[in-house]
């Protein structure tokens, strides 16, 4: 490292003045020798720079590049030697004025924009897809409307519906209340013998009296049905949890006939097809709970909107016939 020491300007130094000047010293950096390039370095920067100059430029980057040099065109204005602008300005033209006459409010300051064209569609197919796409979204929103609409509309059905299936149900248990109670009363001996009906021995060695699911009265005949169910139901459930090992022919006298179906000692009676059951069934429920209704006012005086039985078949005091009477 060389140093050296000037002395300043306007001074003078006395040759046979043995002090330095440090404070006007001037230090150079030693020049680093230039380092030779190996072969490995001159071949991977060749490599490089043959790559930067052979590179093909994508669709997307040479559009990217068009559209920015469009956009540095567009944001110059118009050069004064230009030819364009000689010849407005022969026609009067100043910059950063609007174009024609003066007194025209709807001249223009700005040139138009430019709107390049992409596809290959023409001129009025974009205003041609903008309509088809308002039409679909209008078709679109008439069919979610109506959708709606319909979803209301069978919401309403369907609880309506489940509203006329409980007032069924409720219908037939006061149907069979009523006929069971005049049955018990006597009313009704000379059907029930006519009509076949079988004595069943009960656990206490009485006779109980059981009616044909056939000879059951169709109005309230599904609801003895549904209760059979159930109770085979249960009983197939207690034969599963009670399945204990039992000799076949051991016989108790106390068991009753559900007890012998449940060991599995005695068949169990199946149900064959109704079709008058399914008939009626397949009435719509308003029809089935006016069959009904018809039936209690007919037969027992008893009014099921009212909830009450009159003492003759005039039953004065009742609205009618309908529910809408009885609001």
């Amino acid at each position: 490292m060389a140093i050296t020491a000037s002395p300043p300007a306007g001074s003078k130094v006395s040759v046979d003045d043995d002090e330095t000047d440090y404070m006007s010293m001037t230090i150079t950096e030693p020049t680093k020798p230039k380092e030779k390039e190996t072969y490995t370095q001159r071949r991977i920067r060749k490599e490089r720079e043959a790559e930067v100059k052979g590179h093909t430029k994508s669709k997307k980057e040479l559009g990217e590049e068009a559209a920015a040099a469009r956009d540095a065109a567009l944001g110059t204005s118009l050069p004064a030697d230009s030819k364009g602008f000689q010849m407005m300005a022969k026609l009067g033209f100043k910059p950063g004025n609007t174009l024609g006459a003066s007194t025209n409010s709807h001249a223009r300051a700005e040139p138009l924009g430019v709107m390049v064209k992409e596809d290959r569609g023409g001129i009025g197919l974009d205003s041609e897809k903008k309509r088809k796409f308002r039409e679909e979204m209008e078709g679109e929103a008439k069919r979610v409307k109506a959708e709606e609409g319909e979803y209301r509309d069978r919401v309403a059905r369907e609880r309506e519906e489940r509203r006329l299936e409980g007032l069924v149900g409720g219908a037939m248990r006061v149907a069979e209340r009523l006929d069971t109670e005049e049955e018990a009363m006597g009313g009704n001996e000379a059907v029930d013998k006519a009509e076949g009906s079988k004595g069943e021995e009960g656990a206490n060695g009485s006779t109980k009296k059981t009616k044909p699911t056939r000879q059951i009265n169709v109005l309230w005949r599904g609801l003895v049905r549904q209760r059979q169910e159930k109770e085979r139901e249960r009983r197939t459930r207690y034969d599963l949890l009670q399945s204990l090992s039992r000799n076949a022919a051991y016989d108790d006298p106390e068991e009753d006939r559900q007890d012998r179906q449940a060991w599995g000692t005695e068949e169990e009676e199946v149900e064959e097809e109704d079709p008058e059951l399914d008939e009626f069934n397949a009435l719509e429920p308003a029809e089935r709970l006016n069959k009904i209704v018809e039936y209690l006012r007919a037969m027992h005086h008893y009014c099921f909107w009212c909830k009450f039985q009159y003492p003759d078949a005039e039953m004065k005091g009742c609205p009618g016939l309908t529910e809408e009477d009885h609001d």
